[in-house]
This record gives structure tokens, C-alpha cells and sequence, in this order.
């Protein structure tokens, strides 16, 4: 081999290794302060977000704290770079309280000084019921069992914002509570599946910080059944969920 084809090809080799690290900046910086990638590995969510849903959270929507950085190293407390706060009805992804090393994914139900109140499995804010009506059942789809046909009601939140949440057909401790007063700078997250979700009505979760919210889910990017694995390739015409990619979280 020739001095010049060896310098070509030690050139070729640094090129594509300068490459790469500039894409692993940008991929980081991207990451840090404008979108990341989700997964769910659970039905609280259902049926708004179902095992297996990939998708965007935009870090940007609410500013940033140290939970926003890699390995959220603590450099600096509070919020920063604030450009909205959240509203009802937001779904978003937030460290737990009791444990900030664990991501949930929630839907935002009560603002700082709200009272938010279940009774007989009716959403309760500041005193008034928020308005729900039934529709059609749900199908839900779990691996290795029958389908099952799960109640449905579309809700609808003071400020507009509609969804639908489920219901199994029996009463829990969950559909009848006390009031909670949702503290200053603190918000009152709900899983839309009622019955099988643990959050803010739960100790496990209580009342989320604003530091603690990472981001808005914004939207489904990929999504297989649930039970398949997304690197299996060769199975994505009969695992992935077509109608759900590049659709809008609400």
C-alpha cells in the first residue's frame, strides 16, 4: 500500500469518527433542550397511550430544571427558560416525588389551588362535577388473553379539553375520596384508565413539583402491539400500529 492510499484511508477513518461524534452532539443537544423519546410499558394511559406507544416529549414547553440534563446532575434548582405553564388536560412525562429516578406519564387534572375530589368515580373540580358522557366500549387487546370490553366515557375539563378515560364495572377506594387541596407550584396528575393507574390520588405519587415535569407529550412517532418488540423488524407488517404513527397526543 501506497503513503497516499494509507493517508486516504486514515483520513476516511477520522472523517467518519469526527462524524459521528458531531452527530452524537447534536442528537445530545437535541435531546437536552428540545425533544426525547418515550416509551409506554403501561396501561394507565389507556386509552389514550397504549403498550408499546413511542413518542416526543417537548422539553422546551415548560423550561427547564436540572431533571431536563443527562443523568440530571443537581447544578441548579427551580425552573429556567419558562414559556408556559401547564394546563388541565396536558398529558405529560415528570419524575416522581417519592422517587426521582422513575418517569410517569400523566394527564394534568388540577392547577396549584384547585380542589380536586372523586365521587362515585365522578371527577370533581373545585366543586363542580366535570361533565362525561358514555360512549362505546373499549376493546382491550392484552397478550394472552380474550379481548375484554372496558367502559368508556369522554370527559370534558372546565377548559375544554376532551378525552376519553376508562372504567372497569366495579367500585374501587379510588372513586370515592377525600378533597385534595393542590399546593402552590405543585399539580394534581390522573391516568385516563381509572381503575389502573397509580397517581396523585395515591401517597405512591401525591402532589407533582413544577421542577419535576420534564415535558408535554406531543406525538406518537412508532407503535407495536403490545408484547412485540420494536427491533423486529421483519415483524412490523403485522406488530406496528400504522394508524397511530405521526398522530398528535391529546
Amino acid at each position: 500500500m501506497s503513503v497516499t492510499s494509507a493517508k486516504r484511508k486514515e483520513g476516511g477513518v477520522g472523517e467518519f469518527i469526527r462524524l459521528l461524534i458531531h452527530a452524537g452532539i447534536i442528537a445530545l443537544v437535541i435531546r437536552t433542550l428540545f425533544f426525547q423519546p418515550f416509551n409506554i410499558p403501561s396501561g394507565s394511559m389507556k386509552p389514550t397511550l397504549l403498550v408499546g406507544d413511542y413518542l416526543f416529549v417537548s422539553k422546551f414547553t415548560y423550561g427547564y430544571t436540572h431533571y431536563s440534563l443527562p443523568l440530571s446532575p443537581p447544578l441548579f434548582s427551580g425552573r429556567v427558560m419558562v414559556l408556559n405553564k401547564p394546563e388541565r388536560g396536558d398529558v405529560v412525562v415528570f419524575r416522581l416525588p417519592k422517587d426521582d429516578s422513575t418517569d410517569y406519564i400523566k394527564r394534568v387534572i388540577g392547577l396549584p389551588g384547585d380542589r380536586i375530589q372523586m365521587i362515585q368515580g365522578v371527577l370533581h373540580i373545585n366543586g363542580q362535577a366535570v361533565q362525561r358522557v358514555r360512549v362505546d366500549d373499549f376493546i382491550d387487546h392484552e397478550p394472552g388473553r380474550r379481548p375484554q370490553r372496558v367502559r368508556q366515557w369522554r370527559e370534558t375539563l372546565p377548559n375544554g379539553v376532551s378525552y376519553n378515560t376508562l372504567e372497569l364495572p366495579y367500585n374501587l377506594q379510588a372513586d370515592n375520596t377525600s378533597v385534595y387541596n393542590v399546593p402552590p407550584d405543585h399539580y394534581f396528575m390522573m391516568g385516563d384508565n381509572r381503575h389502573n393507574s397509580t397517581d396523585s390520588r395515591f401517597p405512591q405519587v401525591g402532589y407533582v413539583p413544577f421542577q419535576n415535569l420534564i415535558g408535554r407529550a406531543q406525538v406518537i412517532f412508532f407503535s407495536v402491539a403490545e408484547g412485540e418488540r420494536a427491533w423486529e423488524i421483519w415483524r412490523w407488517p403485522w406488530t406496528v400500529r400504522w394508524t397511530r404513527l405521526f398522530s398528535l397526543v391529546r
